[in-house]
């Protein structure tokens, strides 16, 4: 396995590592939408993440890497019918979604080897069956085909894919943390996937002339030995992947006071949102925060740090407005929680 750019060497972008970090501490929150110019270290940060994440058990032989501490109502047909299951460890998958991915690659097809050579009907997994408990990463996710789209958003409500075709009706849980970026530049992103993002930050190039140089060196260092570099942030990167850990664990006994609630459903009236999946994600957002800084309630101080990533893409265009998404969102917060 090729070494990965370490998740602690990686200079500024801090809103995407902090949304990288929230969404891998709950995935329930809905993934990261990254928007920014081309070489800002979008797919870095990513695969420098996934690679920060602790092992995850699995069914041994499964190719939907099922989970063997949940209800077996939650493992695909083949695991359920296993008296007794082998378990294994993994790494957390990050898999890649093309944009000239047929359908069938993407949500799985019939096998037809399987039926060419032994007659037999069987269901070759496609991309979402891999991705599941780990990263679906879409670079250029604006200019994905609209078919995928459509896939894509019934198996982010469900959280299973499903597939009849051919004679086949196959059902297989998928759940993962989609990951989008692009650049806004070469075209908007469907009303429908945008609003399955939780959270949505956006990169740009570094205008100052230290933090250029910064990246260059790192980068330099890291290609012409990455052996070497990799284990000179091996401590802060374990750092890093122990914190992720210790929040994993501790996420369900973060307190969630109604008062937050409240002032998470006021800076969404106050934006006027559409539906509360600006409220649910706040609050998800702000107790996945509070938990990695090792705090045991959620308080205004996260609910403030959040909102921008969770509601700057969830608003609807004003034209009598001409700031952006970004400063409405601020004016918000200033309005609801206080300058």
């Amino acid at each position: 396995m090729a070494l990965q750019f370490p998740f602690s060497a990686i200079v500024g972008q801090e809103e995407m590592k902090l949304a990288l970090l929230i969404a891998a501490v709950d995935p329930s929150i809905g993934g990261v939408l990254v928007f920014g110019d081309r070489g800002t270290g979008k797919s870095t940060a990513i695969r420098a993440l996934a690679a920060l994440m602790p092992k995850m058990q699995v069914v041994a032989g499964c190719p939907y890497n099922c989970d063997p501490d949940v209800p077996q109502a939650m493992l695909c047909e083949s695991c359920r019918a296993q008296a007794k299951l082998a378990v294994r460890s993994v790494p957390v998958p990050v898999v890649d979604l093309p944009l000239g991915a047929t359908e069938d690659r993407v949500i799985g097809a019939l096998d037809l080897e399987k039926a060419l050579t032994r007659g037999e009907k069987g269901f070759e997994p496609g991309l979402l069956a891999r991705a599941h408990r780990g990263f679906l990463y879409i670079d250029e996710v604006n200019l994905l085909e609209d078919h995928l789209v459509d896939a894509l958003l019934d198996v982010a409500a469900s959280g299973e894919n499903v597939v009849e075709r051919e004679g086949l009706s196959v059902r297989h849980p998928a759940r993962f943390v989609l990951v989008g970026s692009g650049n806004p530049e070469e075209g908007e992103l469907r009303p429908q996937l945008l609003d399955r993002f939780g959270l949505s930050v956006e990169v740009s190039t570094p205008g100052d002339l230290a933090t250029r140089v910064r990246i260059v060196q790192q980068r330099d260092l890291f290609e012409r030995d990455r052996e070497a570099f990799v284990k000179q942030w091996s401590r802060k990167d374990g750092q890093v992947r122990r914190q992720l850990e210790a929040a994993r664990k501790r996420l369900d006994q973060v307190e969630l006071p109604v008062e937050v609630i409240e002032l998470a459903a006021k800076l969404c009236m106050s934006l006027g949102t559409d539906g509360l999946r600006g409220e649910l994600t706040l609050i998800r957002a702000a107790r996945a925060l509070a938990s990695l800084e090792g705090e045991s309630l959620v308080t205004a101080v996260q609910l403030r740090r959040v909102a921008p990533p969770v509601l700057r893409h969830r608003l609807r265009r004003d034209p009598l407005d001409e700031s952006g998404s970004g400063v409405r969102v601020e004016r918000a917060i200033a309005e609801v929680l206080g300058a």
